[in-house]
């Protein structure tokens, strides 16, 4: 009988161990996975009704309450989208325009209350993307104590399209910006349901990537979202020119109105009864007018972004935020021509005209060595870094809480002998080598540094979850450090700790400084050439 009720209880604290962690949110009821960390994962959760049919190009409507329990243990669909980047790998269930859900990673046990919370944007230049990404994957940051989330958001023209007759039936006069309205839905659905989880809604830091860092600071300037947020975290971009500015919604509607008239739609009714994968290839032909920009429409945003940064305007919270030191690479601003003094110099003539001399002398090119290298920033500049200095520089100026900077230094370390003959595309990006295509012109290798979304595992702690790369130990001591900082960052708006070289803010009238993060973190004061660089370019896009 002893020996019975010992087996009894042994396999009730078995079963005990091994219950899935059920959740209740205001639309029902989850249940969510035990990963082997102890940590519990919810996948799929829709935060608004699917966007199909009537709904397509609709600000996002909140879900449909269910009975029971529903299972959250598969990711839901990802969004409508061509495969534009090599580097993404998805866990989704599919495509569809059926897209938006979120995904939860809640801490080993039962939760302490009011734990801070992440909410992670992916990239993927508003075309592209998914928060099924193992790069994302939150459960590392959870067994630090955080509750970390990824959400997903409409894409390209199903994300972004404006036009007159979606203005005129808008309730707020207003079109375009469903991907950004998505986006504050999920914050809206944080703020009702996180502290079920165990989180804090008082603790709430939003942070993304190229597209997800725009993301980031489009939330921070919009009236809708600025009071849900309580942190931001941007890493390389900000939507601020040349890097997806916004447009007039005049322009975006125009825009829209061009679109409807290239893929034969009479009306609005047409353009939504076009299947979705239908629309996607007709949106994705060439000449057909693109639709991925944000639109200036008076509700999601009242001014340009940077105007209300500059006014003071956008969410006051503390801001971790930086870029890469070569987020793309010298040929895209040589376009094939060999890295010489001589090419150099002609390109920045064309470029700059009569101030080609002044450029010359803030990115000089005298050596092979020194274009590579100055091609290779101004190309970055131009692309995403200058953007992302703005942000960093108005924040401080007017925010009135703490900026910290980082420059990612730490280059990926080569590519596994399983990966073959594959090399690094433009933006961090995979090229694979099919043997069909004939052998380019020989260029000399890029500058040896971090590339356009190669900080993303590091700060995410997730190397182990990319196949592609042959970590080594440093690779996983910057990770670490990184991760540190985040985590640090997440949980008190500062992102120094115990064992961390000390990270400065940036404050309203004091010098620029950034922590460069590689194999040894250090403080590094903006150099005089480095201010001279933003400063020349910030005439160039505010004039």
């Amino acid at each position: 009988m002893k020996k019975l009720l010992y087996l009894l209880l042994l396999q009730s604290a078995c079963l005990g161990a091994y219950a899935q962690m059920q959740v209740k949110t205001v639309n029902g009821t989850v249940e969510g996975v035990t990963e082997k960390s102890g940590v519990s994962s919810f996948k799929g959760i829709p935060f608004a009704q699917p966007p199909i049919g009537e709904l397509r190009w609709k600000e996002p409507q909140p879900v449909n309450n269910w009975t029971g329990v529903r299972k959250c243990d598969a990711f839901g669909y990802n969004g409508m989208q061509k495969k534009v980047f090599g580097d993404m790998g998805f866990r989704s269930a599919g495509m569809s325009e059926d897209c938006l859900y979120l995904n939860v990673w809640v801490p080993a046990g039962k939760p302490k209350a009011k734990l801070p919370v992440l909410v992670y944007f992916y990239g993927g230049g508003f075309v592209a993307g998914d928060g099924s990404e193992a790069r994302y994957d939150g459960e590392s940051m959870a067994k630090r104590g955080i509750i970390a989330l990824t959400v997903n958001y409409r894409l390209g023209v199903f994300g972004f399209l404006a036009h007159p007759e979606l203005t005129k039936e808008s309730k707020h006069n207003a079109s375009g910006n469903y991907g950004l309205l998505d986006q504050n839905a999920a914050l809206r659905w944080v703020q009702a349901n996180i502290a079920a989880f165990g989180g804090d809604p008082k603790r709430v830091t939003i942070a993304g990537e190229s597209a997800g860092s725009i993301s980031v600071s489009a939330q921070m300037v919009s009236s809708l979202s600025k009071d849900l947020i309580n942190g931001a975290i941007g890493e390389s971009g900000a939507m601020i020119a040349p890097t997806l500015p916004g447009v007039p919604l005049k322009v975006a509607e125009e825009n829209g109105v061009k679109f409807m008239g290239q893929v034969g739609a009479k009306s609005l009714s047409d353009l939504r009864a076009i299947p979705a994968d239908q629309l996607l290839e007709m949106a994705s032909k060439p000449g057909v007018q693109n639709v991925v920009a944000a639109a200036i429409d008076g509700y999601f945003f009242t001014k340009k972004p940077i105007e209300t940064l500059e006014a003071g305007e956008q969410a006051k919270v503390p801001l971790l935020v930086g870029w890469n030191n070569a987020e793309i690479p010298y040929q895209a601003l040589m376009w094939g021509e060999a890295p010489t003094p001589e090419n150099y110099a002609k390109k920045v003539k064309s470029l700059y005209g009569e101030k080609a001399d002044e450029v010359l002398k803030l990115y000089p090119g005298n050596t092979q060595k020194e274009v590579i290298k100055s091609a290779t920033e101004l190309a970055s500049d131009r692309f995403i870094s200058y953007s992302t200095w703005k942000w960093a520089d108005a924040h401080a100026e007017t925010g009135g809480k703490p900026v910290y900077r980082y420059l990612f230094s730490k280059p990926r370390p080569p590519m596994t002998a399983a990966m073959g003959n594959a090399k690094q595309g433009l933006a961090g990006g995979i090229i694979k080598d099919e043997g069909k295509k004939p052998e380019a012109p020989k260029q000399p290798a890029p500058y040896n540094g971090a590339a356009h979304a190669s900080e993303i595992e590091y700060a995410m702690g997730n190397l182990a979850t990319n196949k592609t790369y042959a970590w080594t130990p440093e690779d996983y001591k910057v990770s670490e450090t990184m991760e540190s900082y985040f985590a640090n960052f997440i949980k008190t708006g500062n992102p120094n700790g115990k064992g961390l070289p000390k990270w400065n803010a940036n404050i309203k009238g004091s010098p620029a400084s950034f922590i460069d993060i590689n194999v040894i973190a250090k403080p590094v004061k903006e150099s005089a050439q480095e201010k001279a660089r933003y400063t020349f370019l910030d005439k160039e896009y505010t004039k």
